[in-house]
């Protein structure tokens, strides 16, 4: 059985997009199962009903205010590079309204529902293929694992939505008792749960290089501090991610092959900017064609 995995990563998703989208429509990889995290969520299930171009639309076109409706920090251009600060009011105004993160994503769910429709789950849920998505339960300090096949359209989007919660950033979400938040706080790149699901030969897009290449400027403000904190930790959650990937599929017999990013896209995963996505999923396409076109020639 085929798989395909997609890392979190925020706005990057726009470049495992185009890496999907010419393994799907180029290559005609039939994956019986999709697992994703965080913004990977957005994409699997579009990706199972090869609905890409759909897709495609929502990432080149999405901008902060679709994600956020209290967006906690301000973009500011200097140096010709992108720094984010705190929002003072609308983080202010989020705690005086009880909220417990610095801002909400409300308008993220909205968007989802606007996209994937009940129609399209409906036809999802009644094929052969199972879509998966990655949430953290908080509360239980545990990861789980939602298909598809075990749920309703209306709880299966909020799930969806739940594994894309990037907290203290985004929403916070209360739900069977417990506080869930953005999977990639426990399962980054869920490639040994595809395993464990049967999956005999992995596509792993992994949206951050395979080594290391950046020394991050030093912090500028509180905020940027907690960013440059939270990305710290979420990589290296990845890389073990990765080593217990490779090390449960060298005792199942199975491949995986790996998609890394490669270049460092973005610093701030948070800033959704329309043109840089744009060129993300074209970067990303042609990276997996090129990646391919390689592999071919080393085999004659």
């Amino acid at each position: 059985m085929k798989a395909l995995v997609i890392s979190g990563g925020g706005s990057k998703g726009a470049f495992a997009g185009g890496v999907a989208q010419y393994l799907i429509e180029a290559l005609k990889r039939d994956y019986q199962l999709y697992i994703g995290t965080s913004t990977g969520s957005l994409l699997t299930s579009h990706l199972a009903l090869q609905k890409i171009d759909k897709i495609k639309n929502v990432y080149t076109s999405v901008t902060n205010d679709s994600i956020f409706d209290v967006c906690p920090f301000v973009v500011k251009q200097k140096h010709g590079s992108q720094n984010i600060a705190i929002n003072h009011i609308s983080v202010m105004f989020n705690f005086l309204r009880g909220s417990k993160t610095f801002g909400e994503s409300h308008n993220l769910k909205k968007l989802i529902e606007e996209t994937l429709t009940v129609e399209e789950f409906n036809e999802l849920k009644q094929s052969s293929k199972d879509v998966v998505v990655t949430v953290s339960n908080l509360s239980l300090n545990q990861v789980e694992y939602k298909s598809i096949k075990d749920f309703g359209y209306e709880e299966f989007v909020e799930w969806i939505w739940i594994s894309c919660n990037y907290t203290p950033f985004m929403t916070l979400v209360k739900k069977n008792g417990c506080e869930y938040a953005d999977g990639g706080l426990g399962n980054m790149v869920p490639i040994e749960e595809a395993i464990n699901r049967g999956a005999t030969e992995v596509d792993a897009i992994i949206l951050q290089t395979e080594a290391n290449q950046l020394n991050r400027l030093p912090s500028r403000n509180p905020f940027s501090l907690l960013t440059n904190m939270f990305t710290f930790m979420l990589d290296r959650i990845e890389s073990q991610n990765i080593r217990i990937g490779k090390f449960t599929a060298s005792h199942n017999d199975a491949i995986i092959n790996f998609y890394f990013a490669p270049t460092v896209l973005t610093t701030n995963s948070l800033i959704f900017n329309k043109e840089k996505m744009t060129e993300w999923w074209q970067s990303g396409y042609n990276f997996a064609k090129f990646k391919n076109q390689e592999i071919s020639q080393l085999e004659t």
